[in-house]
């Protein structure tokens, strides 16, 4: 049996788009995005999406997503594992130990921004 759902199913869909509505230089975590959806407990279905992202179109800037205290805790499904960082500093996030520095400044959070 496979728990995990089928990348075209619209789970899959809707997480994407939250996540293309993340603003340059902001970040959110898998729970936030999870809990809009009203999914409160779906963080790993929502890692489960970043992880099938990197090929979908439009682009979907997983490197936005980062674990519910700032961690790249997704990086290693990067490659080089280096680039999510990188993608963060291009957009000005500070990042030190794979840890977003000042989270809660440039945490985005869908369920208030989106008026979900």
């Amino acid at each position: 049996m496979n728990d995990v759902p089928r990348a075209d199913s619209n789970i899959y869909e809707a997480i994407y788009d939250v996540v293309r509505s993340i603003p340059h230089g902001r970040v959110t975590s898998y729970g936030a995005i999870a809990k809009c959806l009203g999914a409160k407990s779906g963080a790993r279905l929502v890692g489960y999406a970043m992880n099938g992202s990197h090929t979908v179109l439009p682009y979907v800037p997983a490197h936005r997503v980062v674990n519910r205290v700032g961690l790249l805790t997704g990086r290693h499904h990067f490659a080089p594992p280096e680039l999510m960082q990188q993608l963060l500093e291009q957009e000005g996030i500070k990042v030190v130990d794979d840890q977003v520095q000042d989270f809660d400044s440039v945490f985005w959070d869908p369920a208030i921004e989106l008026s979900l």
